[in-house]
C-alpha cells in the first residue's frame, strides 16, 4: 500500500523543529558524500505558458529516495482558477524502489525553505541575536519567521513589505499564532535593517531591497526570494562585505543573481565564497567566527531538502494514521 497525503495532511504532521532537525541530517549527508542529487531538470511548456521542474534525490544516510515535480504556469489563476505554482512529491522505498507515498509539495516546500534559513541562522547568526527584520508577507515569509524564532531567542520581529497595511496586519496576526515575540510593522526599510541582528528577505523583487551600508556589525542575512540570474534582493556591497555561504555553490552559480551580477560587475568572484552550508553543518568549515563579521546565506532550493522532509512527513503520517492508503 502507498499513502496519499494532501496539503492538510502534511500540515497536521509537519512542524518546524522536526523540519530543521531533518535538514541538518540531510545537509550532513550531502557534505559527507552520502547523497546523490542530480541537477534539477527543467522542461519548458511554452505553448501553455508553463515550465516543469523535476528534482530527484537519494540520501543514503537517512534512507530518503524520491523526486519533487514543480510546475509554474502563469495563466493558471485567470484561466483555471488554480495556483501558479504546483508541487507534488513521490517518495520511494530505498530497498525495493516501490512508491510508498505521494504528497502535496506546497506546504512542505514552504517549510523546508524556511527551515534551511533557520538551519543557516543556527550556524551563522550571533548567539545573542534578538531582533529579526523580515522582508515579505507571503506563505514563505511565515515559515521563515517561524524558523528563525526556533533557533534564536528573538525578542522583536520587524516586518516590512510594499503590501497594503491591511495585508501587513493580517500577516502579523497569522504570525502571532506560531511565535510569541513582539511584532512591529515598519514603514522604513533602512531603520528596520539598522536595528536588526538578523535580516531575512523572501520577496519577489528584482532589484535590491536593502543596502549593505545599512547593516550593523555582526548582522546575519538570509537571502531567499530571488531565484533568477537577473534578480537580486541585496546589493553588491552586502555580498562584498559578507562571509558568503550557499545551500550549494554550483546551484547558485547558475541561478543566484545576488552573486552573478557582482561577478559581472567585476566586484566579486566565486573564490571569495566561504562554502556550502553542508560543510559547516558537518564540521568541515567554520560557521560564524566572531561577533563582528557579516554573514550571508543564499538559498536557491535543493532536492535533498524536499526528499528528506518528505520522508519525515511520511514516517509521522504512518505513526499518526494520517492520510489515505491506496494501491496503484
Amino acid at each position: 500500500m502507498a499513502r496519499l497525503l494532501s496539503k492538510n495532511d502534511v500540515m497536521k504532521v509537519l512542524n518546524m523543529k522536526d523540519t530543521i532537525d531533518i535538514l541538518e541530517k540531510a545537509f550532513t549527508d550531502f557534505a559527507t558524500g552520502k547523497a546523490i542529487m542530480p541537477m534539477r531538470t527543467t522542461i519548458p511548456c511554452t505553448e501553455n505558458g508553463g515550465v516543469a521542474l523535476f528534482m530527484p534525490a537519494y540520501l543514503k544516510g537517512i534512507g530518503a529516495l524520491g523526486v519533487k515535480v514543480v510546475t509554474v504556469y502563469k495563466d493558471n489563476p485567470v484561466k483555471y482558477n488554480m495556483p501558479t505554482v504546483l508541487g507534488t512529491i513521490i517518495l520511494a522505498d530505498e530497498k525495493t524502489g516501490k512508491a510508498v507515498a505521494i504528497m502535496d509539495g506546497g506546504y512542505l516546500t514552504a517549510m523546508r525553505t524556511g527551515g534551511v534559513a533557520g538551519l543557516a541562522t543556527k550556524y551563522l547568526a550571533r548567539k545573542d541575536a534578538k531582533v529579526h527584520a523580515l522582508f515579505g508577507t507571503g506563505g514563505m515569509a511565515r515559515t521563515h519567521a517561524w524558523a528563525i524564532d526556533s533557533v534564536r531567542n528573538i525578542e522583536k520581529l520587524i516586518l516590512y513589505s510594499i503590501d497594503s497595511r491591511e495585508k501587513m496586519e493580517a500577516f502579523k496576526k497569522s504570525l502571532q499564532e506560531i511565535i510569541k515575540c513582539n511584532i512591529e510593522i515598519a514603514d522604513d526599510p533602512k531603520k528596520a535593517v539598522m536595528e536588526a541582528d538578523i535580516v531575512t528577505l523572501i520577496t519577489s523583487s528584482k532589484e535590491p531591497v536593502i543596502k549593505g551600508e545599512w547593516l550593523k556589525k555582526g548582522t546575519h542575512v538570509n537571502a531567499v526570494g530571488a531565484h533568477a540570474p537577473a534578480m537580486r534582493e541585496i546589493d553588491t556591497e552586502t555580498v562584498v562585505k559578507s562571509k558568503v555561504v550557499c545551500d550549494q555553490i554550483d546551484a547558485c552559480k547558475i541561478e543566484a543573481g545576488e552573486f552573478i551580477i557582482p561577478v559581472n560587475e567585476g566586484k566579486w568572484n566565486w573564490e571569495k565564497a566561504h562554502g556550502n552550508l553542508g560543510d559547516i553543518v558537518a564540521g568541515k568549515l567554520a560557521g560564524r567566527e566572531n561577533q563582528d563579521e557579516y554573514t550571508l546565506f543564499k538559498s536557491v532550493g535543493l532536492a535533498i531538502q524536499d526528499i528528506s522532509t518528505a520522508l519525515n512527513v511520511y514516517q509521522k503520517a504512518m505513526e499518526m494514521k494520517v492520510g489515505t492508503d491506496f494501491e496503484f
